[in-house]
């Protein structure tokens, strides 16, 4: 068990100039495929086997403690929702995020490194394209492409701050949970949103199932790539995983209510076609698919009034 008291971060710095990276961890509790990737590093860089010489590399294994001691999601709230600093925390995961965004704001790069629930291959999770407008200005999509296409994962899915806007505007046109956080677009927020806002840029690797001892092995590979690809330590960079699929999330469908159920326990990347039965509602009105794509984050524990799943369709966007 790790305190609950207090944010753990390692950083090493080289004696040259170079980017900032921050590697994270274990933002929601039962996601440790990155936590013990990131200690195999930090293990090979106490042993001399990788040698930071340019710029810095903070490591925090362990983003959100409370979760994390107990293997679950969440401590009282979703981390990766809502980061922002404020002046009032309320919740564990506010006092953390009075942490944790001062960190994430003091680097030029972050590696976010996540698992998912159900069986599937990894996937990296990047920004939108270069634009000036108000949901998430960006400035630097040709570098988050660069560092997307070399953590060792061939599918790439952008659209997260589009999709989850629509859906905050349906969510409130319907009035299921008037007033609620998630029916604001900034309860979309977390960690690579939040470091975009501060000028920086990063993606989020989803290593695979939260239970596939696989997943650190993703973690320690992607670790080790960034650092090559960013000139950080002397190690051999690969080639970018051909071919590459990219996809963008193009709409959201929300629970709600409780008796709201999936017609079959899918997981993520399943293709579907146009028509396709997807769930049932409480009043057994049926949910299909609206176009032929890809469900990706079904969640059969949606609480009402939030997202459930996710339609993925080919991207505009190429790496």
């Amino acid at each position: 068990m790790i305190s609950n008291h207090n944010l753990r971060s390692h950083r090493i710095a080289g004696l040259r100039p170079g980017p900032r990276l921050i590697v994270t961890g274990a933002v929601h509790g039962n996601e440790t495929a990155g936590t013990k990737g990131i200690r195999r590093v930090l293990d090979e860089i106490d042993h001399g086997e990788i040698e930071i010489t340019r710029g810095s590399v903070t490591f925090v294994p362990v983003c959100n403690p409370l979760a994390y001691n107990h293997m679950r999601r969440m401590g009282e709230r979703n981390l990766n929702r809502r980061l922002q600093p404020t002046a009032t925390p309320q919740q564990f995961e506010d006092r953390i995020a009075n942490a944790l965004c001062p960190l994430l704001a003091a680097h030029d790069v972050l590696l976010d490194l996540h698992s998912f629930r159900s069986p599937g291959a990894p996937f990296v999770l990047r920004g939108p394209a270069d634009n000036q407008g108000e949901l998430e200005p960006f400035a630097h999509a040709q570098a988050e492409a660069r560092l997307a296409a070399h953590v060792g994962v061939n599918r790439v899915v952008d659209g997260w701050m589009d999709a989850y806007a629509t859906g905050v505007l349906r969510r409130k046109a319907m009035g299921l949970t008037p007033g609620a956080a998630h029916e604001d677009p900034s309860y979309g927020v977390g960690t690579t949103e939040y470091m975009r806002s501060q000028g920086g840029y990063g993606v989020t690797l989803e290593c695979g199932e939260h239970d596939d001892p696989a997943g650190e092995d993703v973690a320690h590979h992607a670790i080790r790539q960034t650092l090559a690809l960013l000139g950080l330590a002397e190690l051999p960079l690969q080639a970018p995983e051909q071919p590459a699929e990219c996809l963008t999330l193009a709409e959201v469908t929300d629970r709600h209510a409780e008796a709201d159920r999936f017609v079959q326990p899918w997981t993520s990347f399943t293709a579907l076609a146009e028509g396709d039965l997807i769930a049932l509602r409480a009043d057994g009105s049926e949910v299909r698919a609206t176009r032929a794509g890809y469900i990706v984050f079904p969640d059969v524990n949606a609480q009402p009034g939030h997202e459930w799943f996710y339609l993925a369709l080919p991207s505009s966007r190429s790496l």
